[in-house]
């Protein structure tokens, strides 16, 4: 049995094409018109065009634009991060605890499987930052 690709649309490479050959013309012009003096301009028949100060304000306005945008996107990413104090900033929504957080059998149940939780920052904060000595078994 012969197994034959599927047939893709060369649409992309036309598009792609087209939009390489329009800036690339774009950019061309941009520079020509910045760059040649009144007279050749004339001498070829445009008789109008932008101010020649354009030429310098249009990229600071692009990179001022961007910058600006970098600024206001990090500036909301701060803005909407929770303060350390807050409990969303070390659980969420999905979080199971036991019902009484006072009860620690739910962690400390050495018999069977027991049921799944997430363990509280304090206890943990307990576990991994108490001065204790670490206990040593006992001889068998």
């Amino acid at each position: 049995m012969d197994h034959q690709p599927p047939s893709r649309s060369r649409a992309p490479e036309f598009y792609g094409f087209v939009a390489w050959t329009s800036t690339s013309l774009a950019f061309c012009l941009y520079v020509l018109w910045a760059l040649v003096p009144d007279e050749y301009i004339v001498w070829v028949g445009i008789d109008w065009y932008p101010n020649r100060e354009w030429a310098l304000l249009i990229p600071a306005w692009s990179i001022m634009l961007i910058i600006t945008t970098y600024i206001v996107y990090s500036s909301l990413a701060i803005a909407a991060t929770p303060s350390f104090s807050d409990m969303s900033a070390i659980t969420d929504n999905r979080a199971i605890f036991p019902l009484d957080p006072r009860d620690n059998t739910p962690y400390l149940n050495a018999g069977g499987s027991p049921e799944l939780y997430d363990i509280p920052i304090g206890m943990v904060n307990r576990v991994m930052y108490s001065r204790q000595e670490p206990r040593t078994p006992a001889p068998s």
